[in-house]
């Protein structure tokens, strides 16, 4: 699979790159962040990012006022696994390389999606990145082997817990929290947990790129 440049036109489906925001400080208290030596750790909400202006800027800039909450995932990951989507966007903030693949929500057809449609996508160390609400994602891949870090910034309560509902179509089977809409492939952990197996094709390994 070929890996593109979040500055290549190709991504301009999926999102585009932040600009005007003064991450220095931000990227300096993520650096801080403990990850775990094996598999990823995710954290929805956390005061050290929170608490820059930086964060205020991004609230009313980037989500018209909205309230956000700035968490982040890290650790060692080389698997796809899911896909998920948000009825919002997404910012993603990367401290270090790491490698999104991607999907389009348009392309989920009767409750499934073929990980062939993916697109794999280089977020360079430093760089902030808006996902749009109609693409899916799921934990980036870390290109380097001390692991990654990449703060998540959402609409402020998304992936808590799940609202109780009845599965009266494919995509309330998705729901796996507040806000979070998720397909796991059959051979991930996710699956074994009970989560909504909904990934047809490969399940995307960090040895398929062509990096």
């Amino acid at each position: 699979m070929k890996v593109y440049k979040v500055t290549d036109q190709e991504f301009a489906r999926y999102g585009q790159v932040m600009t005007g925001y003064d991450l220095k400080a931000f990227l300096d208290s993520l650096s801080g962040l403990e990850i775990p030596d094996e598999g990823i750790v995710y954290e929805p909400s956390v005061e050290a990012l929170e608490k820059h202006d930086v964060y205020s800027e991004m609230r009313d800039r980037g989500f018209g006022g909205m309230p956000i909450q700035i968490g982040y995932v890290g650790g060692n990951n080389k698997t796809l696994n899911c896909l998920e989507y948000h009825k919002s966007s997404e910012f993603n903030i990367a401290l270090d390389d790491v490698i999104l693949v991607l999907g389009i929500q348009a392309e989920i057809k009767d409750g499934t999606y073929d990980t062939s449609q993916c697109k794999a996508f280089w977020v360079p160390a430093g760089c902030g990145v808006e996902l749009f609400a109609t693409t899916l994602h799921y934990a980036p891949m870390n290109i380097k082997e001390n692991g990654f870090r990449v703060a998540c910034v959402l609409p402020r309560g998304t992936n808590y817990q799940k609202p109780s509902m009845t599965a009266v179509n494919d995509e309330a089977k998705m729901c796996a929290g507040s806000n979070k809409w998720l397909m796991a492939h059959k051979d991930s952990g996710e699956a074994s947990e009970g989560k909504y197996i909904g990934l047809i094709g490969d399940n995307i390994t960090f040895d398929m790129l062509e990096i």
